[in-house]
């Protein structure tokens, strides 16, 4: 397992039957890629990018062609209430088909995310989102603009593209700069 891609890993921590197996792949996503995944029910079209790296992620249910990024927290957010002395809220989320989470989004509790949802960049999530819905801030939501995809397109443009109009624009910047 020691020369394994984190495609590979992933898919022997989420999908193998046997738990050694699972256990190994799982330790070293930890030691790479700084990241825990144990999700029971997962499709395998769920994709992580930047391999995952900094998320923890504890799910119900992650379902088709869900998209993570990197630093994201799914996970309960469960209580103990000393009175009643029982656990209260348990449960973690189901994250419904065509989501996709963005940079530091947390998603906690026992809730689900509505289809075609983007969960936008550090966004903090304790409540139900209802499908294609734009969530950001803390439980804040919106609907989604059909007209256009957020954070993640499969035609996705390249990073030497990207790196092309960000230098284009450095060199507009530093021009500014210089007549000032």
């Amino acid at each position: 397992m020691e020369n394994m891609t984190f495609e590979e890993l992933i898919k022997i921590n989420c999908f193998s039957k046997e738990p050694s197996e699972q256990k190994q792949a799982a330790e070293l996503l930890e030691q790479r890629y700084c990241c825990e995944i144990r999700c029971a029910n997962m499709d395998e079209s769920v994709r992580f990018a930047h391999h995952a790296r900094g998320c923890t992620i504890v799910a119900a249910k992650l379902s088709k062609n869900v998209v993570i990024f990197q630093n994201v927290t799914i996970g309960s957010n469960m209580r103990y209430n000393k009175i009643k002395k029982e656990w209260e809220n348990v449960g973690s989320p189901i994250i419904a088909e065509n989501v996709i989470i963005a940079d530091g989004a947390k998603v906690l509790g026992q809730i689900t995310i509505g289809k075609n949802t983007v969960i936008g960049a550090g966004a903090i999530i304790t409540k139900d989102i209802p499908e294609n819905s734009v969530a950001y801030g803390i439980n804040q939501y919106k609907a989604k603009d059909p007209d256009y995809d957020l954070v993640f397109n499969p035609d996705m443009i390249s990073g030497e593209e990207i790196m092309r109009i960000d230098a284009e624009r450095v060199a507009e910047f530093d021009k500014m700069q210089d007549h000032s």
